[in-house]
């Protein structure tokens, strides 16, 4: 018997088998992506919601009052109740003045009997130190007030969060000022001249925490006050003065031995600080929001776009 043989037909090309396709595939992505859809514009109307509530609004002078007034109570308190650690705050204030030697920047000595010398200069030194620092401050809130509703919030909100982080360093960091240094050859000027006001020396001493040197917040309100006015007066004389007044409490700060010029960089911190936590909650810093409150919708957003899409009835026939 021959052999059989099996040929393919001329002009016959194999056919390949074809992969095998899952139809349930493109339902299960097309469900996906509407699920990641519903998603992003549920956590969109949901960012949208917590901006709606952080925006400023109108603020009330009652309200205010009440608010400033409880606040530097608890400043005053938690200030004078963080314990006097004389033996650390000698030692840090010790530690500072030989960094400063080494950068070359300790000359606060020089500064203090310079200055000191000049009776009228530094009696109106102590006398600004003691008076301004509150004076100016609440002078720059009720103007805000006043002229800025729009901005008032978040620039006190700066303020608020700018002495809470100083209070978390007075307990962190007792630091003794120049004036309290052992060994040390700084004039206290108030005791040397007997000016009256300062919490810091004389008879005031005892209702305050002398070992809370660092930060300065003479820096972080003055350098608070003058950058709020030079963003926001227009007036230009206003605006230096703005910018002169933290210059003058940094060197009042310094001739009246309260303060080294590492403790005005801490003010700093702070304020920066402050300014990050108004910006985090307002997403915007205190002078570019609106100067006015702008007026309250009767109808939310959601409201007010189904309004827009809502089909006009239509006309009756007669």
């Amino acid at each position: 018997m021959g052999e059989l043989s099996v040929r393919p037909h001329e002009g016959r090309t194999e056919a390949t088998p074809s992969p095998i396709v899952n139809e349930a595939a493109p339902e299960a992505n097309a469900k996906q992506h509407g699920t990641a859809k519903r998603v992003a514009g549920l956590l969109k109307r949901s960012l949208a919601g917590l901006r709606g509530q952080r925006s400023p609004r109108r603020p009330r002078i009652w309200f205010e009052v009440l608010l400033i007034g409880v606040s530097y109570w608890l400043y005053s308190l938690v200030r004078n109740a963080v314990p006097e650690q004389k033996a650390a705050a000698l030692s840090n204030a010790d530690w500072l003045w030989s960094v400063e030697r080494f950068m070359g920047i300790a000359v606060e000595q020089s500064v203090n009997h310079a200055v000191n010398s000049v009776t009228w200069l530094i009696v109106s030194m102590n006398y600004y130190y003691a008076t301004l620092h509150f004076v100016v401050t609440i002078g720059v809130l009720v103007w805000l007030f006043r002229r800025h509703p729009g901005r008032y919030a978040a620039a006190r909100l700066t303020l608020f969060a700018t002495t809470a982080a100083a209070l978390a360093g007075y307990y962190l960091y007792p630091l003794a000022p120049p004036r309290l240094m052992n060994g040390s050859h700084f004039i206290d000027t108030v005791m040397v001249h007997q000016t009256w006001g300062s919490m810091a020396s004389g008879n005031f001493k005892n209702m305050s925490n002398q070992y809370a040197a660092m930060p300065s917040m003479h820096i972080g309100w003055s350098l608070w006050c003058g950058l709020t006015v030079f963003a926001l007066a227009s007036a230009p004389w206003a605006r230096i003065l703005g910018l002169l007044y933290p210059t003058v409490t940094l060197l009042v700060i310094v001739s009246t031995a309260n303060h080294f010029w590492l403790d005005a960089v801490g003010g700093m911190a702070c304020l920066a600080f402050g300014y990050a936590v108004s910006y985090a909650w307002y997403g915007a810093l205190p002078h570019h929001l609106p100067r006015l409150i702008p007026p309250k919708t009767t109808r939310t957003p959601r409201l007010a776009a189904l309004s827009i899409h809502r089909p006009k009835p239509a006309a009756s026939r007669h």
